[in-house]
């Protein structure tokens, strides 16, 4: 693994910056003021942006296996991450370069398994930003981080396919131009577990579909929605299914590899905003005769998140660079690590930058307490981290066990008599 970005992704990390500074942080205080204080979503400006972002090329940046005749940037995983970082400073930033979840990832999925008729109907407008749309798999009833758990049923009825469930925390499908669900359920009941869960593509406006309301998240609203939605006798061709019948779980799999380090990425820029917030700050405030920097907390507070950043984008570029060298799965320890480490890094970061700053650290007046909200999600998000850390655990195991008890020739016991 090369430390050293090559000249392409440095160049267009250099025009993702310029294009942030000069169209999406100027547009920060309009953005509150239209989605929070106005109820318009998306912003007025939202159109032009993404117009804007095209015609400079920076669109579609995530996918690596981008077609020639397909709108956007071809690039690796390892190559998207610094640009990932970089829009993820502003969390609505990515959808202007058609990079946002769950969006990106339905469109990975898409382009892996779709046939010729859902890719026109689906997978094209979504890469042209026309559309968006959500992945709906978690459910209330259920642990849905076993994603064996999946209760909603898909049952076949000559050309259609039945659909009786009920899903929550679903992003996205508040959205008003959100037109699909992709939506994971059993077919096969009485199949082998990895084999009961099939995927079935849902316009959203189907007969049966009931957005039944917009979840907030620790007290936050998020306008795109993280919804409950109930299915009731949804029926849709049997064309609608994505792969084939009892496919849903390796889909899942082979989706969430991608959509787990693309949020990663992103929170390394949240993180490192949090960082400059907490520095300015604590060369500006004073208290008890000292800059508060000159308090040896303080000064701790500072270095630890420099090195746990810094730490984490090590891991996350590792991962990156896995992912394009050898594929997801092989890579499933390394996603699994950051997936833990990045969320907890954010929390850690952003608490003590808000700790610097006092009660204006909870306040709207920074963007402090969203950011640890979001690093607090992200431990549930994709996945709780005791998950993750349980799937470790066992690959650790897993690798120790040829050389179980090999360790022992480095110690030193005494004689037993």
């Amino acid at each position: 693994m090369h430390f050293q970005f090559n000249e392409h992704t440095q160049q267009l990390q250099a025009r993702m910056q310029a294009f942030m500074d000069d169209h999406i942080v100027p547009r920060i205080g309009q953005w509150h003021q239209e989605v929070e204080q106005q109820g318009i979503y998306p912003p007025s400006f939202m159109e032009d942006l993404k117009e804007l972002a095209r015609s400079e090329g920076l669109w579609n940046l995530f996918l690596p296996g981008l077609r020639d005749d397909e709108p956007g940037t071809r690039l690796s995983n390892l190559e998207y991450a610094p640009l990932a970082e970089i829009m993820g400073r502003v969390p609505w930033s990515s959808e202007v370069f058609n990079c946002n979840a769950p969006d990106t990832g339905n469109m990975e999925l898409l382009h892996m398994f779709a046939n010729d008729e859902q890719r026109e109907r689906w997978l094209n407008p979504l890469l042209e930003g026309r559309i968006r749309s959500a992945f709906a798999m978690t459910e209330p009833d259920v642990a849905s981080s076993d994603a064996t758990n999946i209760q909603t049923l898909i049952q076949r009825d000559g050309d259609d396919y039945v659909i009786n469930g009920r899903k929550w925390f679903i992003t996205g499908a508040a959205h008003p131009e959100c037109k699909l669900l992709v939506v994971m359920g059993q077919t096969n009941p009485d199949a082998e577990v990895h084999q009961r869960q099939s995927m079935v593509l849902v316009p959203i406006d189907t007969a049966g579909v009931e957005v039944e309301r917009n979840i907030t998240v620790m007290n936050h609203h998020s306008p795109e929605g993280h919804c409950e939605i109930v299915f009731r006798d949804v029926r849709v061709p049997v064309t609608h299914l994505l792969g084939t019948e009892g496919s849903g779980f390796a889909l899942a799999q082979a989706r969430l590899g991608p959509g787990r380090i693309h949020h990663c990425m992103r929170v390394i820029g949240l993180a490192e905003l949090a960082l400059e917030l907490m520095s300015d700050r604590v060369q500006e405030r004073k208290a008890f005769g000292r800059y508060l920097h000159e308090h040896g907390t303080v000064a701790e507070w500072i270095a630890l998140s420099r090195l746990e950043i810094d730490q984490t984008r090590l891991l996350v570029l590792r991962a990156a660079w896995m992912m394009d060298e050898v594929g997801a799965k092989a890579a499933r320890k390394e996603i699994g690590m950051i997936k833990v480490a990045a969320g907890r890094m954010l929390t850690q970061v952003s608490n003590r930058a808000m700790q610097a700053f006092g009660a204006m650290g909870l306040s709207p007046d920074t963007p402090l307490a969203n950011i640890w909200s979001g690093g607090r999600m992200l431990q549930f998000a994709d996945g709780p981290d005791e998950v993750h850390l349980r799937s470790l655990a066992r690959m650790e195991l897993k690798d120790r066990a040829p050389r179980r008890g090999d360790s022992a020739r480095y110690m030193t016991l005494p004689e037993r008599r």
